[in-house]
C-alpha cells in the first residue's frame, strides 16, 4: 500500500466523512477488548518483573535480561526472535521481533527500548504498586510501553488477528544512552524502517488536563562543541593591535550573537557548559571541565557545549550554516572552531503522521475512548521513532502514561495500559487489512 492511499484514508475520517473501517468494532475488534481486559493480570505481573531487573544502559547484563523476559513473550506468538549483539558499540544489544502474515496489508513497526536511565547502583530498584499506580525505575520509560506492545499482541494473537500481519518489534538496548558510533547502534533501527509502511513509538503517553495525547513530530537533537582561542598575555594590551581580544570574548560574542540571530519557532540552542582560561579544557566526555587563570591574563582558550533541537532537517541544516557564519566572523587575534556531534534526526509533523493519528482517533470513536490531541513537539525530547521517520509514516507517544520519567519515584498509572493496549491493538489490526 501506498503512502497516498493511508493519507486519503485518515483524511476522510479527520474531515468526519463515511469511515474506512465503519461506525464501531467489529466483532473480532470486541474480542480484542476483551482479551485485553482478561490479561491484565498477566500484562501487570510482566511490568512487576522487568521493572525489578534492572537495566541501566550501562547494565550489559541487565539489558540482555530483560530482552530474555521480552522473548518468552513473544515467540510462543508466532514472532521470529533475533538478539542484536551491540557490544561492540558500548551496549549491550537490541530485540528484533518478526511476524510474517500473508504479505498483503501495511508492514508494521513498533518501536520501543528495554533500557532505563537507572544503573546498579541507584537506590531506585524496585516495583511498588499502589491501587491503579505503580512506581518504579523505568516504569514508564519504557518499560510500560513494552507491556502494551506484548499485551496488544497477544489480545491479536487471542482473538485470531495477528495470523495474517506483518510485523517488526525492535527494542533498542541503549534508547537513554547511545551506543557509538550512533550509525552502528542505530543501524538495524533504520533498516526496520525501510522495511516498514508504518511505525508506532511505545514512549510515555501524554496526559494534560485529563486530555491524552499523540506525537506526530518530535525535533531533532545536535550536541555541539565550540572552541575560541586567543593571544595570551597581560591584561593591559587587550583589544591592542598585538593580543586582540582573546578566548573568553570571542566565546561571549559568538554565544551572543546565537541567541541574538538564530531564534524561529521551534528552534532552540542552548549551552549547557563553558570554561575558558590559561589554560582550560573538557574531561573526556564533555560533562566536565577545568580552567585556571587570573585577571590579569588575557585567556588563551574556551570551550562551550550545547545542543541544538530543529524540527525538520531543513531547519537543521539552516541553523547550523548561520552557526558556522557567526563563528567564522572572529574578533582580531582570535580563532574558533564549532563542530557537532551524532544526531536524532527530526521527526517533521508529515500528512501521513497526521492521517496515523486521524485513524487512531477513529478507532477512539469507535470503542468510545475519548479523542486525541496533538502534543506539542517543542514540550517532547528526541527518540528512536526520529530514525524511520524518513521512511515511514509514525505515530509516537502510545505508551503508557505516567510521572517523573527519568526522577527517583517515577510512577505508571496502570489503567492506562489496558486503554492504550486496547487503542494499539485496534489500529494495528486495521492497518494490517490495508492492502499496500
Amino acid at each position: 500500500m501506498t503512502r497516498s492511499r493511508i493519507l486519503v484514508c485518515g483524511l476522510l475520517l479527520a474531515l468526519s466523512a463515511r469511515p474506512c473501517f465503519g461506525t464501531g468494532p467489529s466483532s473480532s475488534e470486541q474480542r480484542l477488548r476483551a482479551s485485553i481486559e482478561a490479561d491484565q493480570p498477566h500484562a501487570i505481573a510482566l511490568l512487576e518483573r522487568l521493572v525489578n531487573q534492572n537495566s541501566g544502559s550501562l547494565n550489559l547484563p541487565g539489558v540482555t535480561a530483560v530482552g530474555k523476559m521480552v522473548r518468552a513473550e513473544l515467540e510462543p506468538l508466532g514472532f521470529d526472535v533475533q538478539w542484536i549483539d551491540m557490544r561492540a558499540t558500548g551496549r549491550a544489544g537490541h530485540l528484533v521481533a518478526t511476524h510474517k502474515g500473508n504479505g498483503r496489508g501495511k508492514r508494521i513497526l513498533l518501536i520501543g527500548h528495554l533500557d532505563t536511565v537507572f544503573e546498579p547502583d541507584s537506590p531506585f530498584q524496585r516495583f511498588v504498586r499502589n491501587g491503579d499506580t505503580a512506581t518504579g525505575p523505568g516504569i514508564g520509560d519504557d518499560k510500560g510501553g513494552v507491556v502494551i506492545i506484548v499485551s496488544a499482541l497477544r489480545a491479536m494473537h487471542a482473538a485470531g488477528t495477528l495470523r495474517n500481519a506483518d510485523i517488526k518489534v525492535v527494542l533498542t538496548g541503549d534508547e537513554e544512552s547511545a551506543g557509538t558510533p550512533l550509525e552502528a547502534a542505530r543501524a538495524d533501527l533504520v533498516a526496520a524502517g525501510k522495511w516498514a509502511d508504518v511505525a508506532l513509538e511505545y514512549e510515555e503517553l501524554i496526559v494534560d488536563g485529563g486530555q491524552d495525547h499523540a506525537t506526530v513530530a518530535r525535533r531533532g537533537v545536535a550536541d555541539w562543541e565550540l572552541t575560541t582561542t586567543g593571544i595570551t598575555g597581560h591584561s593591559g594590551s587587550v583589544f591592542g593591535n598585538t593580543l586582540g581580544y582573546g578566548a573568553n570574548y570571542e566565546l561571549v560574542r559568538i554565544l551572543d550573537a546565537f541567541r541574538r540571530e538564530l531564534p524561529e519557532p521551534n528552534l532552540t540552542f542552548n549551552v549547557g557548559l563553558m570554561v575558558g582560561g590559561t589554560p582550560a579544557m573538557l574531561e573526556p566526555g564533555g560533562a566536565r571541565g577545568s580552567a585556571a587563570g587570573k585577571t590579569n591574563i588575557i585567556a588563551e582558550r574556551a570551550v562551550a557545549r550545547g545542543d541544538l533541537r530543529a524540527m525538520t532537517p531543513e531547519q537543521e541544516a539552516r541553523a547550523r550554516d548561520r552557526m558556522q557564519a557567526i563563528v567564522a566572523a572572529h574578533l582580531p587575534k582570535t580563532g574558533a572552531s564549532l563542530v557537532f556531534d551524532d544526531a536524532y534526526p527530526p521527526m517533521a509533523p508529515t500528512e501521513g503522521n497526521r492521517a496515523l493519528l486521524a485513524m487512531l482517533n477513529q478507532v477512539n470513536a469507535d470503542f468510545g475512548l475519548p479523542a486525541m490531541k496533538e502534543w506539542d513537539p517543542a514540550k517532547r525530547g528526541a527518540a528512536d521513532s526520529s530514525f524511520v521517520a524518513a521512511d515511514a509514516d509514525v505515530l509516537a507517544g502510545l505508551g503508557a502514561a505516567g510521572e517523573h520519567a527519568h526522577a527517583e519515584g517515577e510512577t505508571v498509572d496502570l489503567a492506562s495500559i489496558p486503554r492504550q493496549a486496547l487503542r494499539s491493538a485496534a489500529l494495528i489490526d486495521r492497518l494490517a487489512r490495508m492492502p499496500r
